[in-house]
């Protein structure tokens, strides 16, 4: 089992930045490629961008590409998302996930282990 904890959501105007954090404890973090994924109420989960377990491979999503940076630091046991150039569609709830196994995971349904999700809210 892998908990996942996110922090780092808040309420920014339009071209501010935020970095989420998603903490991860129980088994080995590093075996594991992690998601960021957000969320509006009655939307489907939208993938946001997804990382590999040595942090090697990246992949954003269309309209975060260029805006948002993701990493991680496997000695923390933590991945981050690092959010700037921030619009008012980004508002939603972000999500972190993992899966067991290195590679990049894109597909929202292989993911086993979510957190609870934190708030971005975005005015303009």
């Amino acid at each position: 089992q892998v908990q996942l904890v996110e922090s780092g959501g808040g309420l920014v105007q339009a071209g501010d930045s935020l970095r989420l954090s998603c903490a991860a404890s129980g088994r080995t973090f590093v075996n594991y490629a992690v998601g960021w994924f957000r969320q509006l109420p009655g939307k489907e989960r939208e993938f946001v961008s997804a990382i590999s377990w040595s942090g090697t491979n990246t992949f954003y999503g269309d309209s975060v590409k260029g805006r948002f940076n993701i990493s991680r630091d496997n000695d923390k046991n933590t991945v981050y998302l690092q959010m700037s150039s921030l619009k008012p569609e980004d508002t939603a709830v972000y999500y972190c996930a993992a899966v067991l196994g290195g590679s990049l995971k894109l597909n929202v349904a292989v993911y086993d282990y979510w957190g609870q999700g934190t708030q971005v809210t975005v005015s303009s």
